[in-house]
C-alpha cells in the first residue's frame, strides 16, 4: 500500500530548506471541451442509435400506385461510463511533523492536477486512436475510414482516399470532401468543417494555411481561399495528441463526438481509527466516444 511517511519526506522534518519545487508548473487551458461537447448522464451507460431515412421520390404515372419506401433502425454506440479515481494516504506523524506545510498546502492540487489530465488523455485518446481498427464505434469501424457503412448500403468515407500531411491542398479536398456528405439514403447534406485539431507540431503550418493572405509556398499572386472563404473557423492545438502529422476537421453534423458526465470530480477525506492515517481521493464517471462519423473528418499523415 502506498504511504506517505516522515521517510518518504525526510526533508519535511528537517530545518533548512529554502524550496519545495516539482508540482507547481502551469497547466494548459482545458482543450478536450473544445472538442467534445458535454452531455449529462443519471444512467449507467448512455445509447445513441442511428435510423435510415427515405430515398427520392419517383414518378407516379397516370392510374398507378405510389412508390412506398421504408426507415428502419441503424447502428447503436453505447457510451459506459467508467470512474477514474486517485488518492494517498499521510501517516499522522508525516501531517503533525512536517515544518513547511508541504504536504498540507499541495495535496488537493496535486490530485486536481492528476483528475485533469486523465481527462484530457481519455479524451484525446479517442483521437490517438481514429484511424486504429480495434477501436470501433456503433458501425463496428473505426472512427475516421474511407468505409463506414450506410445502414441502407454503401460506404462513405471521413477520411481521405490517400493519406496526406496537412496542407493547403488536403485542407481543400477535404472540404470538397465533407460537402459531398449524403445520408444514409444518398440525400445531400449540409455539412462544412468548423475547427481544425492538430497537435503542437502543426500549430505554424496550420497558421500559415489559414492566415496567410494569399496561398502559401508559393510565388503566385493568388488569393488565399481558405482563409477568404472563411472555411475553418478554429484552430485547436491539442497538447495530448500523440501522433506528430495526424490531423482532423471537426465539422457541423450534429452527434458526433460526444462526451457524457456521470458525475463530476469529487474529492474527499477520512481519517482511519487504528492507524490514524488520513486519506484523501478524487473520483469522477464519465465516457468519451462518437455516435455519427460525420462529425469529424481525419487523415494520419502521410
Amino acid at each position: 500500500m502506498a504511504l506517505i511517511t516522515t521517510t518518504s519526506f525526510a526533508k519535511a522534518i528537517a530545518p533548512g530548506v529554502n524550496k519545495w519545487y516539482g508540482d507547481a508548473y502551469k497547466d494548459w487551458a482545458s482543450e478536450w471541451d473544445k472538442i467534445f461537447p458535454t452531455f449529462k448522464s443519471k444512467r449507467s451507460y448512455e445509447e445513441d442509435v442511428s435510423y435510415s431515412g427515405l430515398g427520392l421520390a419517383s414518378v407516379k404515372t397516370q392510374g398507378a400506385a405510389l412508390t412506398y419506401d421504408d426507415m428502419r433502425q441503424g447502428f447503436t454506440t453505447r457510451y459506459s461510463h467508467v470512474v477514474y479515481a486517485l488518492g494517498f494516504i499521510i501517516t499522522r506523524e508525516m501531517y503533525e511533523d512536517d515544518l513547511y506545510g508541504i504536504i498540507g498546502k499541495k495535496k488537493a492540487g496535486a490530485l486536481a492536477k492528476s483528475m485533469r489530465q486523465t481527462k484530457e488523455t481519455v479524451a484525446a485518446n479517442v483521437l490517438n486512436r481514429a484511424f486504429t481498427s480495434t477501436y470501433t464505434g456503433g458501425d463496428g469501424k473505426e472512427l475516421c475510414a474511407t468505409d463506414h457503412p450506410n445502414v441502407a448500403g454503401g460506404t462513405f468515407a471521413n477520411e481521405l482516399t490517400t493519406a496526406a500531411d496537412l496542407s493547403e491542398a488536403a485542407l481543400e479536398q477535404a472540404t470538397i470532401d465533407i460537402a459531398a456528405f449524403t445520408d444514409d439514403r444518398g440525400l445531400k447534406m449540409a455539412a462544412r468543417p468548423t475547427k481544425l485539431v492538430i497537435p503542437p507540431q502543426l500549430m505554424f503550418e496550420a497558421h500559415r494555411i489559414l492566415k496567410s493572405s494569399l496561398q502559401v509556398d508559393t510565388a503566385n499572386n493568388n488569393a488565399n481561399a481558405l482563409k477568404d472563404m472563411g472555411i475553418v473557423r478554429d484552430i485547436i492545438v491539442n497538447h495530448y495528441l500523440t501522433d506528430s502529422d495526424a490531423w482532423f476537421l471537426l465539422t457541423d453534423v450534429n452527434d458526433g463526438l460526444k462526451h457524457f458526465e456521470r458525475r463530476p470530480d469529487a474529492f474527499e477525506m477520512d481519517n482511519d481509527f487504528d492507524t490514524e492515517n488520513a486519506k484523501f481521493k478524487a473520483t469522477a464517471r464519465y465516457s468519451f466516444g462518437w455516435s455519427d462519423p460525420k462529425g469529424i473528418y481525419g487523415s494520419p499523415g502521410a
